[in-house]
């Protein structure tokens, strides 16, 4: 028998129901690099560095903090076989981006799991903590979530934007199951980051546009404008369990 908390068993089972749509998913696992004292790292010890506008995709020692760490995560992730795809520096400083996938059912989570623990792992060498809370600093500050893209076969076909539309209409209709299983604590978490503000949506309400960075999900403007492609649930929070996640759109989408 599974523990309590390995959610694996079941996001499996419900993969293998949907195993004929090849559900891809690619998840974008925003986290923080924090000092041993617990404040984020590179920040000035008695305040906090310039607002938020430069730091995003940044470079120069006054923009980032960290890259070493970084790079070395992205070279060990790819010596293990992860499929990782990408990284960026994010809007708060000393706040990362690495991207997983595309993944099929099952590995998603598998790969996003192990690249967690790889981080956590690299981060130790250097004498620094990674966070995944997805609120680590109150305020003017960004917080940190786990973007999930999601397609099925249908919607990377021609016409396929119907079948986006059809799947966000069953999303819209199970926000709240979805929002209480998009963090470890039932939605709790991500009360403090999903306020409306700073790139997010209202944790309260669902919505949906193209190219809408402040939607629940968003339609990409290249899938809007090719009549096909993937979705983007921007819910689940830094510190999502991604087999959850995976499990849960897929049953709504495909399954129930």
């Amino acid at each position: 028998m599974p523990t309590d908390t390995n959610n694996r068993k079941s996001c499996k089972e419900v993969m293998e129901l949907a195993n004929s749509h090849h559900p891809w998913f690619g998840i974008e696992q925003e986290y923080t690099l924090l000092d041993r004292d617990g404040h984020p790292f590179g920040w000035p010890k008695n305040g906090y560095p310039g607002p938020q506008g430069p730091y995003y995709c940044g470079v120069g020692a006054d923009k980032v903090y960290g890259r070493d760490i970084v790079e070395a995560h992205y070279r060990a992730c790819l010596y293990a076989g992860i499929k990782i795809a990408g990284t960026n520096a994010e809007v708060m400083p000393a706040q990362w981006e690495f991207q997983v996938g595309p993944c099929e059912g099952i590995d998603m989570g598998d790969h996003l799991w192990m690249a967690r623990f790889i981080l956590h792992r690299v981060a130790e060498d250097f004498g620094v903590i990674v966070s995944f809370d997805p609120k680590p600093m109150p305020g003017d500050w960004n917080g940190a979530g786990a973007h999930c893209n999601y397609s099925s076969e249908s919607m990377r076909q021609p016409g396929g934007l119907k079948v986006i539309e059809d799947a966000i209409e069953k999303l819209a209709k199970n926000h709240k199951k979805h929002i209480m299983a998009y963090d470890p604590k039932n939605g709790e978490d991500n009360m403090r980051r999903l306020t409306g503000l700073h790139e997010t949506s209202s944790i309260d309400e669902f919505s949906a546009g193209v190219a809408n960075r402040g939607a629940s999900v968003r339609i990409p403007r290249q899938v809007g404008e090719d009549g096909m492609g993937y979705l983007e649930d921007r819910r689940p929070s830094s510190n999502c369990d991604p087999y959850k996640v995976t499990e849960m759109i897929v049953k709504t989408t495909l399954i129930e």
